[in-house]
């Protein structure tokens, strides 16, 4: 048991690295087992202080780990060697691109094995046993081969740098090492949290409050970094004390409560809502928090942000125009700024929030006939459906533009892989975020493209008796892909499935509800059931193939107009 830890001089390498693990806050590890990785499986089961939960495959378990890891603040899986750490390099590349701190650890074959070279099964064959660590060395930030000797502070180097930079590390654990013995912690695991040079964040602070103080119309962009790193209650206090109109982008989506009176709507450059452009456009100095652009949050590309309007902050660095500050940290930014800014009146401020833009919301049980559902009524409808400290997860494509697309209730969280955009991805992130955090309700959005690339991890959370909410919306195919090339090829088109009857292949009868609805009335009742419902609600929503939401449509028209390849007539 792990709690001899703090009783007994000596433990083994692998309850040293639970131990760490579980000090950090991890509660959950994802995986699937392996030869090279039973013995430490067996430290799992044993400890009493973590618990396992095995995935349908390797590629599951890093997206589930993720998804954890976006709830709880870090996350882990272990994977055999080779052919498993293989199959969850995708996710975790996934998590080194979206700063998504995730714990890789692979079982692996003995220390005698590797040394003599044997030719022993899930290597290449030649001898060489660290192809497949090299590879991990391009998706995450650091990486460790654990020894009896090295075992306790390499295990604490690198869990300090996956919590400090917000990315995966890659642990390679033989399966002769975890049962050897090492000294046991001596004191809690050391956090290490960035630090600003006081010097440079004096001259920073003089110079943003400056520039602020002189705006006719400053703004806020918030992003995803400010979640990251635990900013949104700093973030919160700004906004307040500040006045300035603020907005987020999609990878950001949630940072600010989209009811407060501040808050104008996601920005995504020239496919944003006309209003919140017109706000950003208008700007002339735009306060960038936690912000990093890509094609997919900025429409294509299609932002109007002017380095010489920007005052740019990250968790370890900051910029104002052309100017670098690196170590000056955004979480003293956001403290030490407040008192030096002159806040503005929501009249100052000259602006009409998103609550206050909104139209009378729609009633769930006033459906508008029995005619097929649109995109828009459906988002209208799940928009009314959401509640407040929900986590709403987005699958690429259909999915995440609709749910990019309505407000979030008050403390809701949004997960969704804009930039990685690994469709499948958000099934098994469902597993880990539900895990994360029981007591709050989980909304999974995945289109029918999606679900059939990860679809057997529904039968993980039926197993674990998890009561999410899973909408999966059956358009026929991979409708953002007509989108963005719309030539009616049949690679677009995929095998229908009776969807909702897999939740009775995968799953115990009673542990779930699931529906089939194709139109507003039998949606506005499966809302109805899911609202009252205490099991696992499965709801395939059946809607025509052409349909899309219209930021989704926008999106496809900026990247078909810009492509520089034009597509040869079909003969």
């Amino acid at each position: 048991m792990i709690a001899a830890v703090n009783v007994t001089e000596f433990c083994t390498v692998g309850d040293y690295l639970i131990y760490r693990m579980k000090e950090v806050g991890i509660e959950h590890i994802f995986g699937v087992p392996g030869d090279f990785n039973l013995h430490f499986l067996d430290q799992i089961e044993a400890s009493g202080e973590v618990s396992w939960v095995g995935n349908c495959n390797e590629l599951n378990a890093a997206y589930s780990a993720d998804g954890y890891a976006r709830i709880r603040g870090i996350g882990a899986l272990v994977t055999t060697f080779g052919v498993g750490e293989l199959s969850a390099l995708n996710g975790i590349a996934g998590a080194y691109a979206e700063h998504v701190p995730v714990i890789q650890i692979t079982g692996a074959p003995s220390t005698s094995a590797s040394a003599q070279g044997k030719r022993i099964h899930h290597t290449l064959g030649d001898g060489d046993y660290t192809h497949f660590s090299s590879m991990y060395k391009e998706v995450t930030v650091a990486q460790t081969s654990l020894t009896a000797d090295n075992a306790p502070e390499e295990i604490d180097r690198v869990l300090a740098a996956c919590w400090l930079q917000k990315r995966p590390v890659y642990i390679y654990l033989p399966s002769d090492v975890c049962y050897q013995s090492v000294p046991c912690p001596k004191g809690p695991l050391s956090l290490p949290r960035f630090s600003s040079d006081p010097g440079r964040l004096q001259s920073f602070l003089t110079l943003a409050a400056e520039a602020l103080n002189n705006a006719s119309f400053p703004v806020i962009l918030a992003d995803y970094e400010v979640s990251r790193y635990h900013l949104t209650d700093a973030l919160r206090s700004f906004v307040n004390h500040s006045g300035y109109p603020a907005a987020s982008l999609s990878m950001g989506k949630g940072v600010i409560d989209e009811n407060h009176p501040q808050f104008i709507g996601v920005y995504s450059g020239k496919i944003s809502d006309p209003y919140v452009s017109s706000m950003i456009d208008s700007a002339d100095c735009i306060l960038s928090i936690g912000v990093r652009l890509n094609d997919v949050v900025t429409g294509g590309f299609t932002h109007n942000l002017p380095p010489e309007k920007m005052i740019e902050l990250h968790p370890s660095c900051a910029q104002i125009g052309q100017v670098d500050y690196p170590d000056v940290v955004m979480s003293d930014v956001l403290e030490q700024l407040i008192p030096r800014i002159r806040r503005r009146s929501m009249e100052q401020a000259n602006l009409l929030s998103l609550q206050a833009r909104q139209s009378p919301r729609i009633e769930i049980l006033s459906p508008h006939g029995s005619g097929r559902i649109s995109q828009e009524r459906f988002w209208g409808m799940i928009s009314e459906f959401l509640q407040p400290r929900d986590v709403v997860l987005a699958d690429t494509g259909t999915a995440l533009f609709g749910a990019i697309s309505i407000p979030f209730p008050a403390k809701a969280s949004f997960v969704a892989q804009p930039l990685w955009a690994s469709i499948g991805y958000s099934l098994p992130a469902l597993l880990g975020t539900q895990m994360a955090a029981p007591d709050r309700r989980n909304v999974l959005l995945i289109g029918d493209g999606a679900f059939q690339i990860s679809a057997q991890e529904l039968s993980t959370l039926l197993a674990q008796r998890l009561k999410p909410v899973i909408f999966l919306i059956n358009n026929d195919g991979y409708t953002i892909e007509r989108l963005v090339h719309p030539i009616d090829n049949p690679y677009n088109d995929i095998q229908p499935w009776n969807y909702d009857l897999l939740p009775h292949v995968f799953g115990e009868f009673g542990s779930f509800i699931s529906l089939r609805v194709t139109d507003e009335i039998q949606l506005a009742e499966a809302l109805e059931k899911a609202e009252l419902s205490d099991r696992l609600v499965f709801i395939e929503v059946v809607m025509d193939r052409t349909d899309a939401p219209e930021l989704l449509r926008s999106f496809g028209n900026i990247l078909t107009s810009g492509s520089p390849v034009k597509p040869l007539p079909v003969s």
